[in-house]
């Protein structure tokens, strides 16, 4: 199956599912759409964001003929998924459930906390998937405003960013959780700030890993999978806003795959 897999983002979050695909699954083709042009879509009305996921996705499907579509952005997630599934004639892939199962999984106490923007943690997105893995904990969420522009600008740490971590991962580290989610791709970039803030005993969980996990396992039941040999898998990266701000900046969160970053044009 020589199709591509799908994936899009706000931004440059979603570089860290795409990461987690790549080294799982590096026979596979990849095409990733980073809407750099219309970020964040954090504090952007839920319509605006479902209308973005709607022309990204049918992107994906139309111009580069993918064979699933991995929604790697919380927000875009939690405002669009069960329409895209509804629509989309490929399998669609979220960051949610993935993300919830493993927070579940890892917690000791039965306590465990998420952190995202305040369009994903609005939405209560969360709620409903820790809710639907039926697992006896007590879920505490913080939206975490201004996290996402700290990454996008390619500041991960220093005092700046610490002051504001503290100031809000305050619900979470207050109500004693043992287990945070990291519940946006741009998040594990100030993995180390939010550990700092949040202490060595509570253990922080990307929904990336999971999500690859989640895209391997479809495939493979839907026969989609791409045989190892042949040609080496080609990774297309384009982005809807500055091209070698993406380059650069993408480059240094995921590697060397990204220098050649593409133009991506939205109707």
């Amino acid at each position: 199956m020589e199709r591509p897999i799908g994936m899009f983002d706000s931004g440059f979050g979603g570089l860290t599912v795409a990461r987690a695909v790549i080294d799982l699954l590096p026979h596979e083709h990849l095409v990733y759409i980073g809407d750099t042009g219309r970020y964040p879509y954090g504090p952007r009305p839920q319509e605006e964001v479902r209308e973005f996921a709607h022309q990204l996705a049918w992107s994906l499907v139309k111009e580069y003929d993918v064979k699933a579509i991995v929604v790697a952005c919380n927000t875009a997630s939690a405002a669009a998924l069960d329409e895209l599934e509804a629509e989309m004639p490929v399998p669609v892939i979220d960051v949610v459930a993935p993300g919830a199962r493993a927070l579940v999984g890892a917690t000791r106490s039965g306590k465990v906390g998420v952190i995202g923007t305040v369009g994903t943690i609005g939405s209560g997105a969360y709620d409903k998937a820790v809710a639907a893995t039926g697992a006896d904990v007590h879920l505490t969420s913080a939206a975490c405003p201004g996290f996402v522009e700290f990454v996008e600008r390619g500041q991960t740490s220093g005092d700046e960013i610490h002051i504001l971590a503290e100031r809000l991962l305050a619900p979470v580290h207050d109500a004693g959780v043992d287990t945070l989610l990291l519940g946006c791709t741009h998040y594990p970039y100030l993995a180390r700030v939010i550990a700092d803030v949040m202490g060595p005993d509570v253990t922080l969980v990307s929904s990336a890993d999971e999500t690859a996990f989640v895209a391997r396992d479809r495939l493979r039941a839907a026969g989609l999978l791409r045989a190892p040999g042949g040609e080496p898998a080609e990774h297309r990266f384009l982005s809807s806003g500055d091209i070698s701000w993406f380059a650069d900046l993408g480059g240094r969160l995921l590697g060397p795959e990204l220098r050649d970053a593409a133009q991506w044009h939205h109707d």
